[in-house]
């Protein structure tokens, strides 16, 4: 674990962001996209976060064993790959990802025909896929509103099964925007995908050869408009970031405009200025639930109220993100307190605080998440390094803005 960082107060943000990822949805999906076509493709720009460095040397491994660590994008992608592809496997990974559940993906693959088995606790990682004995039936049902990465796991091998698949999501569906990403990521890879009500058809085809240039990342992006929200002048740039993207993120632009942040897209650049803000905001994460710990910090810096619905998924995310949402904006005099199925968030006093220290609970997030506070703060982060899982520059790019960050 690498030494805490400490980051001075500064109330005025200018300049460029230098190194803003591309997206690590995009990218993960394309890795996988590419290995199922043959590697025939041109993929460029790929995301420097861990999660797709791993998964771009897991995807072609010769090993048995596959250790994903605390990617459960990569855990969910390759293990329905490695299944369809009668790969024998064993996917394991850190204590983390053997709380997080596979369970549905597993039922669903067994049903396709694969043969995968537990090796500790049922319906948890580890698992070895044992083999794909021939495909058993060309439909699968799952429920809408579990992690849309099973979802999409299903949707990418679909074409490589010798019937296709249908997918009937079940009840409500979460995420919908990383399910049409990857229905659009797929299209341009030469696959055919329909999406009628409940159901996704997906007949088999093969992939073309394409040629792939990942778009930045709005998660990462999101964490500047944090910045600019909580500052008290501000001016940054993002370039190379898309008006028209395939990531649901991008919400980010609509709530921040709430919170109090100019976007203008200009000669392919984003700039972010500072607006009036409203005092209390409503929004439903359901289709971008990573944003929610961006959000969240900065309507109690500002004072703002809110009510959320949407954050279910974050309780088996990296961390109970929830939980820890509660702990670290209670360091900042605010409250996130559940209501059924509606969070209320209740701001506390800042200007009465000089300092805070955020613990991180080994979630990239919770990190960029709470970075912003350091326009109104000190800062202290524990565990800074957990930012490599997406973003591996980021305290670079604070610094490119000016920040002044200490290491003990």
């Amino acid at each position: 674990m690498r030494s805490p960082i400490f980051i001075k107060k500064k109330n005025e943000v200018t300049g460029t962001v230098a190194h803003l990822p591309s997206s690590k949805s995009l990218s993960n999906r394309a890795l996988i996209l590419n290995a199922l076509s043959g590697n025939q493709s041109v993929v460029s720009n790929l995301s420097s976060a861990r999660d797709t460095q791993l998964m771009r040397k897991l995807v072609g491994s010769s090993e048995h064993v596959i250790d994903v660590m605390d990617a459960g994008t990569t855990m969910r992608f390759l293990t329905a790959y490695f299944a369809v592809t009668g790969k024998n496997k064993t996917m394991t990974g850190t204590e983390r990802m053997k709380q997080r559940p596979i369970g549905l993906l597993v039922d669903a693959l067994r049903t396709l025909g694969a043969e995968i088995r537990y090796l500790e606790k049922e319906g948890f990682p580890s698992i070895e896929i044992i083999s794909f004995n021939g495909q058993k039936s060309n439909q699968v049902s799952i429920p809408g509103n579990i992690s849309s990465q099973y979802i999409s796991a299903l949707m990418m091998i679909a074409p490589a099964l010798p019937e296709g698949l249908q997918i009937h999501l079940e009840g409500k569906i979460g995420s919908r925007p990383y399910i049409e990403m990857t229905a659009a990521l797929m299209r341009q890879f030469g696959a055919s995908v329909s999406w009628q009500d409940q159901t996704i058809h997906i007949p088999r085809s093969s992939f073309q050869k394409t040629s792939y240039r990942v778009e930045p990342d709005w998660s990462a992006a999101s964490y500047w408009f944090g910045f600019t929200a909580l500052a008290e002048k501000a001016e940054i740039i993002l370039p190379d970031v898309a008006e028209f993207a395939l990531q649901g993120d991008k919400a980010i632009i609509e709530i921040m405009d709430k919170l109090g942040v100019q976007s203008e897209f200009k000669n392919g650049d984003l700039r972010l200025t500072k607006k009036e803000h409203l005092p209390h905001l409503e929004w439903n994460f359901t289709d971008s639930p990573d944003l929610a710990q961006t959000v969240l910090p900065v309507c109690v810096a500002k004072g703002i109220t809110g009510s959320f619905t949407g954050l279910e998924s974050l309780r088996i995310k990296e961390t109970d993100r929830i939980a820890a949402l509660q702990n670290e904006l209670g360091k900042i005099g605010g409250r996130l307190e559940e209501a059924g199925s509606t969070w209320n968030v209740f701001p506390g006093n800042v200007k009465a605080i000089s300092s805070v220290t955020i613990d991180t609970y080994h979630d990239h997030r919770m990190a960029m998440g709470l970075a912003p506070l350091a326009a109104l703060l000190e800062v202290q982060i524990n565990d800074p390094e957990v930012v490599n899982k997406s973003y591996p520059d980021f305290w670079n790019d604070m610094k490119g803005v000016g920040f002044d960050i200490q290491e003990n």
